[in-house]
């Protein structure tokens, strides 16, 4: 909170002070010691090189001034608290820029904006990537009781163009910002649990039959901690769906031929959709052949109580002990590159001395460490 404090528009300070002493936070890896893996470059680096990681795309993981909670469950802002939000986020890209450049090459970091005002969004774009942040664009959910449009309508091409444009991942988090309010019950938490993957997943069928991929065929889209079970059903029932379409009719409803996509959903997924599978299980691994290796990256969750970490290497044993060497580096590596723009060749002697090789992964596993806490040894 006191970096963030520098990083605020002066006029938001003394608002800001007010604010930081009543908040407190309920998350857990945000508390207590653990809480600056977060931020303290040496300590992050530390255990991850220890856990086999080198390099990693950085999800938002504290809570930025004015914001309720983390940002990537925070529900959309509100025309009464959007300013006061919009300077919450604007304060955390300013240091997420000086953090980044802490190793560039090691990290890439993620934009931050709303949806609420376009043309804002579109100038926060240009402006933090001018100034380094260039691993991609960090796409809230769209609630339907937010009162914004949603995601497939074409009010969010300037968005994707200027994505386009500049080479940017547009990336979305299976977290809770496209969740509707569940208001507050006993049951609400875990039914917010149960339902949270289903909110994040739609952006990709939102993208998809909007015709973002279509008009903008150049973009990618990573959609994060999700899972990866659903994809395969997903993309029958959407090819079906055009399929059916493509006659004219689904059922009763009639279509037109502009409110019919040009090629199958399924081609537009495999051209411009990725997934970023975190902490995967053992029944992961055929699903990820079937989706396509090339479609996939790994991610152990750092720092969240759920991650792989300190067991990464055992949990990649767990799901991935008969993988072919080529197919390990794909997920592990190059697809990471492709997506997101790391320079492998940067990082090899780092990866060398630090990664874990193809021999340690091939040994399967034969006990679950008893401290684990990761679902990757909890799920079948």
């Amino acid at each position: 909170m006191e970096q963030y404090a520098s990083h605020l528009d002066p006029q938001w300070r003394d608002e800001f002070n007010q604010w930081q002493a009543k908040y407190v936070t309920p998350w857990r890896d945000l508390t207590g010691d653990s809480k600056v893996r977060n931020w303290d470059s040496t300590r992050r680096f530390d255990e991850q090189q220890r856990d086999g990681i080198v390099a990693e795309i950085v999800f938002p993981n504290t809570v930025p001034p004015f914001f309720p909670t983390n940002s990537v469950v925070a529900p959309t802002p509100t025309v009464k608290n959007y300013e006061r939000r919009l300077a919450g986020i604007r304060a955390h890209n300013r240091w997420q820029v000086q953090w980044l450049q802490e190793a560039p090459k090691r990290r890439k970091g993620l934009i931050q904006i709303f949806l609420n005002d376009i043309d804002t969004a579109v100038a926060d774009v240009r402006e933090f990537h001018a100034r380094g942040i260039d691993g991609g664009v960090l796409l809230p959910g769209v609630a339907p009781d937010s009162g914004l449009p949603p995601l497939f309508a074409r009010d969010y091409d300037p968005i994707w163009a200027v994505c386009e444009e500049l080479d940017l991942t547009i990336a979305h988090h299976g977290g809770g910002t496209g969740i509707p309010n569940y208001g507050n019950h006993p049951a609400t938490m875990i039914v917010f649990a149960m339902e949270s993957p289903w909110w994040a997943d739609r952006a990709v069928w939102h993208l998809i039959w909007g015709g973002v991929f279509e008009r903008f065929p150049k973009l990618r889209f990573v959609l994060t901690e999700v899972g990866i079970k659903f994809v395969p059903e997903m993309l029958r029932s959407m090819d079906y769906f055009h399929s059916e379409m493509v006659k004219g009719r689904l059922g009763e409803i009639a279509f037109e031929p502009d409110q019919i996509l040009k090629e199958k959903p399924s081609t537009y997924f495999t051209r411009n959709c990725f997934i970023g599978s975190a902490y995967p299980s053992p029944s992961d691994a055929d699903i990820i052949r079937e989706v396509g290796i090339e479609r996939v990256l790994w991610g152990s969750d750092y720092p969240h109580h759920e991650s792989t970490y300190p067991y990464t290497r055992e949990s990649l044993r767990l799901v991935f002990s008969d993988w072919q060497p080529h197919e390990l580096q794909t997920i592990l590596a190059d697809t990471a590159s492709r997506v997101y723009g790391f320079d492998l060749d940067a990082l090899r002697p780092l990866a060398s001395e630090h990664g874990p090789t193809h021999a340690e992964i091939a040994r399967p596993l034969d006990a679950i460490p008893t401290d684990a806490t990761s679902p990757a040894f909890s799920r079948p």
